[in-house]
């Protein structure tokens, strides 16, 4: 996994982070509007998931999470030459349906952290956490049905849904990964795992830069090619999200050192380790078992090609995802934004 070094990656790394606070200063007052028609305690929640507030309900500042995907919502209206604001109902939508995921993903990993702190879960409880995930969800389609200008209303409704269906679809298929054998004949293949992080990953990030195009009045043909930019993107932000998962820093990310190791995901790394016909490869399987091994594991994993392979997957949908911008945009400046935007999807550390 690259990152960025030196003075032009710090110009970059400055560059995005501006873009994603102006789009969050944007989208923010919105979506903290839809959150109030919650009832106090699921809106509690649901601030809490947001990180506006801890759980005794004192007000908190600063940011929870990156904020990417109602920025690509923002910087496609943009790229298609509209102003930002017409974006904001489908950003609203696509980040209440992103909180309403992560509030059951963590449900259904058993995940106790994110983000330094409690998960909604362990700090309301499962059936809590279940209805405010179960309320973020209702509240993004009556959201986007509520805002979006009549003419656009059915065609942003038909994004968000499809979404909707490809990111359970997505969900499905990781749980059922849980069960398939390491290796043999029911074993996960890559290309079975690359479809799987498109629906659970790049089905909404594409929703999201598909929804800023058509709120910003892009035609049909330029809706599509920008819904599949968002794609490749959510492709490549999964398939960094693994290398995390692995190797990421604790201090950043976080999770536990080695957390998908430990719980024994079949991310994209172990997948293509699995695949490579390697002898370490093949020694993978017995070092997923033993807790006292996941450093030996992350090793083998690296000398498998598991950790290149995944790389290289998420630079070349990253590259494919520039092309298709290139091609659709035109307003050039948004377009470089989120360009920058996508490029940080396989650069960052957390």
């Amino acid at each position: 996994m690259s990152t960025a070094a030196g003075p032009a990656g710090l110009v970059g790394a400055a560059a995005v982070a501006d873009t994603l606070e102006r789009c969050r200063t944007l989208v923010t007052p919105a979506l903290r509007a839809a959150v109030e028609r919650l009832a106090p305690d699921v809106g509690a929640m649901a601030a809490y998931s947001f990180g506006w507030q801890d759980v005794d309900g004192t007000p908190l500042t600063g940011a929870a999470g990156k904020g990417l995907r109602p920025a690509f919502a923002v910087l496609a209206a943009e790229a298609v030459g509209a102003p930002a604001e017409a974006a904001v109902p489908g950003a609203v939508a696509v980040e209440l349906v992103h909180a309403f995921s992560l509030v059951h993903d963590d449900i259904m990993d058993g995940d106790e952290r994110r983000r330094h702190r409690d998960t909604v879960w362990k700090a309301y409880g499962v059936g809590p956490a279940v209805l405010a995930g179960d309320a973020l969800l209702v509240l993004a389609v009556d959201t986007l049905a509520a805002a979006a200008p009549e003419p656009d209303r059915a065609a942003a409704l038909d994004l968000l849904t499809t979404a909707l269906v490809e990111l359970v679809n997505g969900q499905a298929a990781d749980v059922a990964f849980e069960t398939r054998p390491w290796t043999g004949p029911g074993a996960v293949s890559v290309e079975e795992y690359t479809a799987m992080a498109i629906g659970k990953t790049g089905s909404l990030l594409g929703c999201a830069a598909g929804l800023g195009a058509l709120l910003g009045g892009a035609p049909p043909d330029t809706v599509a090619a920008l819904d599949r930019t968002g794609r490749d993107v959510g492709l490549a932000f999964q398939a960094v999200d693994d290398l995390l998962g692995v190797w990421g820093d604790p201090a950043l990310t976080g999770k536990p050192v080695r957390n998908d190791l430990r719980e024994r995901k079949k991310t994209l790394p172990v997948v293509a380790a699995l695949a490579s016909g390697t002898p370490a490869g093949a020694r993978l399987p017995r070092l997923l078992g033993d807790a006292a091994a996941l450093h030996e594991a992350a090793h083998a994993i690296e000398t498998a090609g598991g950790r290149a392979a995944t790389s290289a997957l998420a630079e070349r949908h990253l590259r494919r995802a520039r092309r298709a911008l290139d091609r659709v945009a035109t307003d050039r400046a948004a377009a470089e934004a989120l360009g920058a935007l996508a490029a940080f999807a396989v650069t960052r550390t957390h």
